[in-house]
């Protein structure tokens, strides 16, 4: 069972992004507040969890969250900032958007930037060691599935259904085949140096 918070004592906010490694889409980050006496046996880092079950997670986490918002970072300010910096932009936006102002800011990973003075703490693989940050995690990895699932209609050919955007085989191979989209990320990698285009 994960723990519920850092401290115990403060109004605490989880954060984390989803979709850093993809070639393709925007990050996305969530912040979540839980209430004190939030439990549920199955929630843990949404890598670890079905997409039926991260589904069925989302529901409880909004419906009994005292508060969590949801923020994109596209592609054109990935390339302008980098990866990194995107990621930690989506954190501060979602924490915007909180109905209330946490007194404590919990993230998953290693890396963060002040947020308007209040104390932090990076956890890394605090996804799967606090309940608020797991609940950030799921919340930003279904949304963002959630919106590539709305580019795959627009471009089918990428399978982005599928892959999410991230870097498989075939989705290198529609690269490959029909070149990149407008909502790819020009300042990554997006064919390995054997593969590359000839723009």
């Amino acid at each position: 069972m994960l723990s519920l918070k850092i401290h115990s004592h403060l109004l605490e906010c989880g954060t984390d992004e989803a979709g850093r490694g993809c070639l393709a889409g925007p990050v996305t980050a969530a912040a979540v507040v839980l209430p004190d006496d939030f439990s549920h046996p199955f929630l843990n880092d949404s890598k670890q969890l079905s997409e039926k079950k991260r589904d069925h997670l989302r529901g409880i986490i909004e419906a009994e969250a005292l508060s969590f918002a949801v923020a994109h970072v596209m592609m054109e300010e990935i390339d302008q900032i980098n990866i990194l910096n995107a990621s930690i932009m989506g954190m501060h936006r979602a924490i915007d958007q909180l109905n209330t102002t946490p007194q404590f800011i919990a993230i998953d990973g290693n890396r963060f930037k002040p947020y308007n003075k209040v104390p932090y703490e990076c956890v890394v693989k605090g996804d799967s060691t606090y309940l608020h940050i797991a609940a950030a995690s799921i919340l930003a990895k279904t949304y963002r599935d959630e919106f590539m699932q709305g580019l795959h209609t627009e471009f089918p050919a990428y399978n982005w259904q599928k892959n999410k955007g991230y870097p498989t085989a075939e989705h290198r191979e529609a690269i490959k085949r029909y070149g990149p989209t407008p909502y790819h990320r020009k300042s990554f990698r997006l064919l390995p140096e054997q593969l590359k285009l000839n723009l």
